[in-house]
């Protein structure tokens, strides 16, 4: 499997990619530790910066850091959190 690039948002998939936790939650404070940087204003304010509908949909290494780690991503903006779940894998018989 060919590596993602996750850019400055390397850290995060770091530390998601190390839980063995099925879920993960972390609030944006902490995401904004983990990184060493402030998210961007979007990040705060709009669910779908966290939202990727399709692993196919290209949106920037921020997406990659979750999902190369096999991760959602749901936010809480109310609660200033983000839910980190394992994608389960399948296994598709074949055709």
């Amino acid at each position: 499997m060919p590596t993602r690039t996750c850019g400055k948002y390397e850290p995060l998939h770091k530390y998601l990619n190390d839980r063995y936790a099925t879920v993960v939650v972390l609030t944006l404070s902490e995401i904004e530790d983990i990184l060493g940087f402030a998210l961007p204003a979007g990040a705060r304010t709009d669910r779908a910066w966290w939202t990727v509908p399709s692993p196919d949909t290209p949106a920037g290494p921020y997406a990659d850091a979750w999902k190369s780690a096999s991760r959602t991503a749901t936010p809480n903006l109310v609660a200033r959190a983000v839910v980190f779940e394992r994608v389960a894998l399948l296994n598709h018989p074949p055709h």
